[in-house]
């Protein structure tokens, strides 16, 4: 089945009283392209992320954003020293008093607070953090499987599409080989007046005229082209109901098939052929257009 390179997933997972929100977009690009915008405290796992979009997302301009929020209380990292503020407080009113100095309470305690080891520095945990990757985890899987998700339904979406156009190809060709049994009967006219001027003539060159006559057997036949632009519409089809199919492969077979249509083109000198294949150039610019969608 073909996955659009276009996909939009997000997901919200709770846990140890962490929220995370994680949000993951993609879009059309010719290779893997991972813009990731995280939280600064899980900077030193941003390798890790992007090796798991790599291998879930293979190709596309991707964008991961995470968003963390706490749904319990939380203990500050970093606390007062109490006892030794006190100190520094109780010090500070007695100097004051000595120096015959009124401060005021609010002064004492600035001051008190900008003594050294006025703050104590809560060690990290862990254990939480762990838990905390864990969560964060939990909710970039299940954005990616929900972008993933989305890749696949506008895949099948493309599917359809191809098929449709491949199919208006195919009525043009047949259409294209019903003109070209009125055709035959024209080209024969003029070679047939064109080998009489030649053997009318006094100047009549046998050599010239086997010449001429391989010439115009070769311009105008297009048995060939057509038998080929058929097998690459099957070919098409087939490729793009099986596992295998991705945007590169399915953009060589419609190149493959552009160069038949271009020749029955410049081969067939038919005014109705002509506008057969413009109609069939025009949908091969759709396929190939939406080739550059698919991964």
């Amino acid at each position: 089945m073909l996955k659009s390179m276009t996909g939009f997933g997000n997901a919200t997972v709770e846990a140890g009283g962490l929220s995370v929100t994680a949000e993951v977009k993609t879009l059309n690009s010719k290779f893997l392209d991972i813009y990731c915008r995280i939280p600064r405290q899980f900077s030193d796992k941003e390798i890790e992320l992007r090796a798991f979009l790599t291998q879930k997302l293979e190709r596309g301009k991707v964008e991961l954003s995470l968003n963390l929020a706490r749904t319990n209380a939380i203990r500050p990292g970093v606390t007062i020293n109490r006892p030794l503020v006190l100190a520094y407080v109780s010090d500070l009113k007695e100097t004051a008093n000595t120096m015959l100095m009124s401060i005021p309470d609010s002064d004492v305690l600035q001051l008190a607070l900008q003594q050294p080891n006025a703050y104590l520095t809560e060690s990290a945990d862990p254990t939480a953090d762990n838990s905390d990757w864990e969560t964060v985890q939990a909710a970039v899987q299940e954005a990616i499987r929900r972008c993933d998700a989305f890749r696949r339904q506008d895949g099948a979406v493309l599917e359809n599409k191809f098929q449709e156009y491949i199919q208006i190809i195919t009525d043009r060709l047949a259409d294209v080989e019903e003109q070209d049994v009125k055709r035959i009967p024209a080209v024969r006219d003029r070679m047939r007046n064109s080998v009489k001027e030649l053997l009318d003539s006094e100047t009549f060159d046998q050599n010239r005229f086997e010449q001429e006559l391989v010439y115009y057997v070769e311009k105008f036949d297009i048995s060939e082209e057509k038998v080929r632009l058929k097998n690459h519409l099957s070919y098409f089809l087939e490729v793009l109901s099986t596992e295998e199919a991705n945007g590169k492969k399915l953009n060589f077979i419609s190149q493959e098939i552009g160069r038949e249509i271009n020749t029955i083109g410049s081969k067939a000198n038919d005014a109705t052929i002509q506008r057969l294949v413009v109609q069939m150039k025009d949908e091969l610019e759709k396929i190939k257009e939406q080739t550059m969608n698919v991964i």
